[in-house]
């Protein structure tokens, strides 16, 4: 047998599992038939140019789910498909045997990925090409403190049309991630050393930032409708900070009542809410709810917002929108510290949101991740039915599995051993001890749809929920 196939050394997927997967296709498709012998070894890597090690542990993958046999001098023969009996036991020590450099995660739920497949490069690529035609001080300096002027004004547009808020490009200042549009308001509302409400568990990122700042965080608990404001009433914070359109990470949004409530305690103790908005633009089950900022009377609201879900992550272009009170102050701070995020990327980005573009974008995406979820969703109750409950699955890029009589930490390092990378929550509690240890998070962003129910297939037999 002679086989026309070619390794792509240019993709992350190693090149066994490339091989593996070219037979295994070809196989079930009839086109390699049962008892036909496959190459040897070390024919077929001089044929491909790879080494025998990278061929060995393709074939032993092959073996150990039942398509091929290995017979004493007779070689690999292929094994009727009916009869083909999945041992998935047996992959991690394959998995174990691939050479270092191939030993690459088979699928990734990584929360934070977002798909680069459908990402307009060539669009983009035109809008960075009309930012360099600009004048050279407006892009190769640092740029102007607050941001570049005609993004923030494509950002206000944005924000009214999209999220409700009315603003001037006055009040929106960039930075260069939300850590560091955090690290911002940290010093602009002078939280050093004093109290500060979170959700909990909440985005560790930020509370990082906070310890830096050795801020007092007073941990909120969450009901299943979101933060308790009950609790948050108890106490006295200059600021709490939220996630109220997809709470981060268990998923659940804050109802238009809770909102009100939240404001009116703002008002009352005259505190600030730091609203994150991180991925609202993806919301695929009931009607989106208004912003804290655009329902906010009193100006007790700074909103943040980031590029790096909707957009590209390598664009490190976060932005705040501070209440006019806090304007003149903000541009005072910020007259200490150079403009993170790039002049270069900053309009490049203004021209891509000027021209349309960016909307656009962002309704393909709104789509593609819509497919993603469902299929996601669907995955799991065929083939992990019962075992589990799904949490936070009305919005975003990842959920939450619930595993039902399972511990999360075992089931997680068992995954990993066999190529799935999947994760843990725990980090993302006040104190990590009390995070339940059954919650399994799983980013879908940058899955494809096959990939994603291939390795929610393969978690479901690795797992033991799957029969096979």
């Amino acid at each position: 047998m002679e086989f026309t196939f070619f390794l792509d050394q240019d993709i992350k997927l190693p090149l066994y599992i490339q091989l593996y997967e070219h037979i295994k296709t070809e196989i079930q498709l009839g086109r390699i038939k049962e008892g036909e012998k496959l190459p040897s070894i070390r024919n077929l890597a001089q044929v491909l140019q790879v080494s025998k090690q990278t061929i060995e542990t393709a074939y032993q993958q092959l073996i150990a789910e039942g398509y091929v046999q290995s017979r004493p001098r007779s070689g690999i023969i292929v094994l009727p498909v009916e009869e083909k009996e999945p041992n998935l036991v047996r992959f991690s020590a394959v998995f174990a045997s691939a050479p270092a450099e191939e030993r690459n995660v088979l699928y990734d739920f990584k929360y934070g990925d977002i798909d680069v497949d459908l990402f307009p490069m060539k669009i983009w690529r035109q809008c960075i090409n009309t930012a360099l035609d600009g004048p050279a001080r407006d892009i190769l300096l640092y740029g102007p403190y607050q941001g570049n002027a005609d993004l923030r004004d494509e950002i206000r547009k944005y924000v009214f049309r999209a999220r409700g808020i009315s603003c001037s490009a006055e009040q929106i200042f960039l930075f260069g991630g939300t850590q560091q549009s955090v690290s911002f308001l940290s010093r602009l509302l002078h939280l050093q050393d004093g109290n500060v409400a979170m959700e909990n568990p909440g985005y560790e990122g930020v509370r990082s930032v906070f310890l830096h700042y050795n801020c007092n965080i007073i941990p909120i608990s969450l009901e299943k409708d979101g933060i308790c404001i009950d609790e948050l009433q108890k106490i006295r914070a200059k600021a709490v900070y939220v996630t109220p359109s997809h709470q981060f990470p268990l998923g659940m949004v804050l109802p238009i009542g809770k909102r009100l409530q939240l404001l009116q305690w703002a008002c009352d103790t005259s505190s600030f809410i730091l609203e994150d908005d991180y991925d609202s633009e993806f919301r695929y089950i009931g009607k989106p709810i208004p912003s804290l900022k655009s329902l906010d009377k009193e100006e007790r609201v700074v909103y943040c917002g980031t590029f790096s879900k909707c957009f590209l992550p390598a664009a490190r272009i976060s932005y705040v929108i501070l209440p006019l009170s806090l304007v003149e102050q903000g541009k005072q701070h910020i007259n200490h510290c150079s403009q993170a995020a790039s002049p270069i990327l900053q309009k490049a980005l203004s021209i891509f949101m000027k021209e349309g573009y960016f909307e656009r974008h962002i309704r393909r995406m709104k789509t593609l991740y819509q497919h993603k979820h469902k299929v996601l969703l669907q995955s799991i109750e065929q083939f992990m039915g019962d075992h589990v409950n799904v949490i936070g699955q009305r919005a975003g890029l990842h959920i939450l599995l619930h595993i039902k009589n399972g511990d999360a930490a075992h089931l997680i390092k068992k995954a990993e051993e066999h190529g799935i990378q999947v994760y843990s929550p725990a980090r993302h509690w006040l104190h990590q001890e009390e995070a339940p240890s059954a919650f399994v998070m799983l980013g879908f962003g940058g899955l494809s749809q096959e990939n994603i129910r291939e390795g929610i297939r393969l978690l479901a037999l690795i797992w033991n929920f799957l029969e096979v």
